[in-house]
C-alpha cells in the first residue's frame, strides 16, 4: 500500500475514533438515565426501550472498534 492511501486510512480511523467516542457517551447517558429509574420504571416499555438503545448502542460501538482494528491492520 502506498503512503497516501495509508494517510487516507490513517485519517478515516482517527474520524471512526472521534465517533466512537462520542456514541460511547451517549450509550454511557443512556445506561445512567436506566440506572436511575425506578424498578417499575425499568420493566415498563420504556424501560425495555431504553435497554434495546443500550444494547444497539453497545453493538454499534463493538462494530466501529472492530472497523479501527482492521484499519490498523490494514496499513501495518
Amino acid at each position: 500500500m502506498n503512503n497516501i492511501r495509508r494517510k487516507e486510512l490513517d485519517k478515516i480511523r482517527q474520524e471512526l475514533q472521534i465517533l466512537l467516542e462520542r456514541l460511547e457517551t451517549v450509550k454511557d447517558e443512556e445506561q445512567e438515565s436506566y440506572g436511575n429509574m425506578p424498578e417499575s420504571l425499568q420493566a415498563s416499555e420504556k424501560g425495555e426501550k431504553s435497554e434495546n438503545a443500550i444494547n444497539n448502542l453497545e453493538y454499534a460501538c463493538d462494530n466501529i472498534s472492530d472497523a479501527i482494528e482492521r484499519l490498523e491492520e490494514a496499513t501495518e
